[in-house]
């Protein structure tokens, strides 16, 4: 497991597993941008059947092409918001409904390991029941590579 995602609803808090990462700051036209894109799994073993996450049962989230004055990301701490402008953050539902993203704060930092990690919450469209408000959520995962055994 990468991580967890965890999205607080008023009814219920919902337990998302991480099953993938990607996170890299971008050096383009003298400019660097972070591109990050965490996708949880699609195990519903730890959800009760009456559950509101179980009409949705993987999620992806990303930042994409959001400006940073820094290649390092260790140590930092970036606010990402949209404007009408430039959109920076999507939500992918695996279904027809729509999310969004709202005040999102994302904290990176090295573990032990020496893997970078990020700490990531905001808030999100209430896609479960259509509610008005977004509801907040927080997010822990590591972007350590993946280790593939090659049989011989």
């Amino acid at each position: 497991m990468k991580g967890i995602l965890k999205i607080y609803h008023p009814e219920e808090t919902m337990k998302y597993f991480i099953k993938s990462t990607y996170c890299k700051a971008v050096y383009i036209n003298a400019q660097n941008f972070l591109e990050v894109e965490i996708i949880t799994d699609d195990s519903l073993d730890h959800v009760d059947d009456d559950s509101l996450q179980y009409n949705f049962p993987q999620l992806s989230l990303d930042i994409i092409d959001f400006p940073v004055a820094t290649s390092e990301l260790s140590g930092q701490t970036f606010l990402v918001e949209d404007t009408e402008e430039d959109v920076y953050t999507e939500v992918d539902l695996f279904d027809d409904e729509e999310a969004f993203l709202f005040d999102n704060e994302l904290k990176f930092d090295t573990n032990e390991s020496g893997d970078l990690q990020l700490y990531w919450t905001g808030n999100i469209t209430d896609f479960y029941t259509g509610a008005k408000d977004p509801i907040p959520f927080k997010l822990k995962c590591h972007f350590r590579p993946d280790e593939i055994e090659i049989d011989d």
